[in-house]
C-alpha cells in the first residue's frame, strides 16, 4: 500500500513540470507574435542597409 505523502510528491513535480511547460509556451508564442510585429521594421531597415552599400560602391567607382 502506497503512502499519501508518495503520491503527494508525485504531483507535486506533475504540476512543476506541467506549469514549466506551461511557461515555456507563453514565452515562445509572446516572441514569435513579437517576430512577427518587427516583421516590416525589420525589411526596411535591411532595404535602408542596401541602399547605403550601393551608394558606398558608386562612391567607389567614380
Amino acid at each position: 500500500m502506497e503512502n499519501p505523502k508518495d503520491t503527494e510528491k508525485d504531483h507535486f513535480i506533475l504540476y512543476l513540470v506541467l506549469a514549466t511547460i506551461v511557461l515555456v509556451a507563453a514565452i515562445l508564442l509572446v516572441k514569435l507574435n513579437e517576430n512577427e510585429k518587427f516583421a516590416p521594421i525589420k525589411q526596411q531597415l535591411d532595404e535602408e542597409s542596401q541602399q547605403m552599400h550601393i551608394r558606398v560602391i558608386r562612391e567607389y567607382e567614380d
